[in-house]
């Protein structure tokens, strides 16, 4: 489980995360939405470790990424929206690799490269380079990576982007088997996608979460009237006799009359639950329902109104990420001879600038290795 408390990230005068807190339960499909320059990328990257927080802390599986990163990365698995892959490997060199840097036991690595390329269909591909996969076959060594170590969570950002339909199709079969076992939080653009795989969804923009919850509780949320689609087995005019007595209702349509059966557009209050109601109404005078159905919003338009209302809400933008990055890019000028960064935005940064006397102080004097960087199972 992941619990994100009261994170905030600032650049400067900037606020990327703007003092966010959710809680992402286990053994679900979460997608994790917002739009361009909204804190997302920033939110995904201290989840994982890979930068520190301005305030705030996140647990993972109750261990904290600042004070037990360690522990706390061998829970996660993560691919970023640019795969990690380096091209002069071939994907069993590079997921070989990938384990040891995540202290997977040398007896358990062969077995746990050759599990990880049989789940996302890459074991015919495992000896040519990854230089030469196709985009589609790259993304699932990027997933093959996050699976190793055996993780509880996997995140993924952009996992389909640039692939074909028939690309899409297969790394979406892979994220709904991968959901099945673990966690998983999935980053998209393409909405339908994140609609058909997750069964939550966390909306943030300029910094702010402004959603979290199931896409039918959100849509409902946002409608001020519900819109019921009715088909009985009765006339017109019976209809309209039922429809009329039920209280609650603001207004009805007879959209159509085919045979025996007529069809109705309902409109009532959000704050209602008729469909019980309606069905008994029909009952009394001994007419079939034949179908029923609540309109919904699509998780595009809840997306384009949870955005736009917080845009015209804002009127500024100073959460955006874009220009946070802008008056960073200033701060690292090229030209600048005295190019400095700031150690707190990495995880450990801090540490290492104080400790950094040109000695190697993570030296593992059990094995004479190196620390592993990632942990691992």
């Amino acid at each position: 489980m992941i619990e994100v408390r009261h994170l905030t990230k600032k650049y400067g005068k900037n606020t990327a995360v703007d003092d966010i807190s959710f809680t992402v339960e286990p053994g679900k499909i979460h997608g994790f939405l917002g739009p361009n320059g909204a804190g997302k990328s920033t939110t995904m990257n201290i989840i994982t470790g890979c930068l520190a927080p301005t305030e705030g802390e996140v647990l993972i599986d109750g261990h904290s990424v600042l004070d037990e990163p360690i522990e706390a990365k061998r829970a996660i698995g993560y691919l970023p929206e640019v795969p990690p892959l380096y091209g002069d490997m071939t994907p069993e060199e590079y997921l070989r690799f990938v384990a040891e840097a995540k202290g997977v036991r040398r007896d358990r690595i062969a077995e746990e490269v050759a599990d990880v390329m049989d789940s996302t269909g890459i074991t015919e591909m495992r000896r040519r380079l990854i230089r030469s996969l196709s985009k589609g076959y790259k993304q699932r060594v990027g997933i093959a990576q996050a699976m190793i170590g055996d993780p509880d969570i996997i995140i993924l950002d952009e996992p389909t982007e640039g692939l074909d339909p028939q690309q899409r199709a297969e790394i979406r079969e892979l994220i709904t088997t991968l959901g099945r076992e673990r966690t998983v939080i999935l980053s998209s653009h393409v909405l339908s996608e994140v609609q058909e795989l997750c069964e939550n969804i966390i909306v943030i923009s300029h910094g702010k979460i402004v959603a979290d919850d199931t896409v039918e509780n959100i849509s409902r949320s946002l409608m001020q009237d519900i819109t019921m689609t009715l088909t009985v087995m009765a006339t017109a005019d019976e209809v309209r006799q039922v429809l009329s007595g039920i209280e609650g209702i603001k207004s009805f349509d007879i959209v159509s009359t085919t045979g025996s059966e007529t069809s109705a557009k309902i409109r009532y209050g959000s704050e209602l639950d008729l469909r019980e109601t309606v069905t008994f109404a029909f009952s009394d005078i001994r007419r079939a329902v034949v179908s029923m159905g609540i309109e919904e919003l699509s998780l595009e338009d809840i997306f384009l109104k949870l955005t736009s209302a917080d845009d015209k809400n804002d009127g500024e933008s100073d959460t955006d990420e874009g220009d946070a990055d802008a008056e960073n890019d200033e701060e690292y000028d090229d030209e600048d001879e005295n190019v400095t960064y700031d150690p707190k935005d990495y995880i450990g940064g801090a540490v290492a600038a104080a400790d950094d006397d040109g000695e190697d102080e993570d030296k593992d004097e059990d094995d004479g290795g190196t620390g592993t960087p990632f942990g691992g199972k």
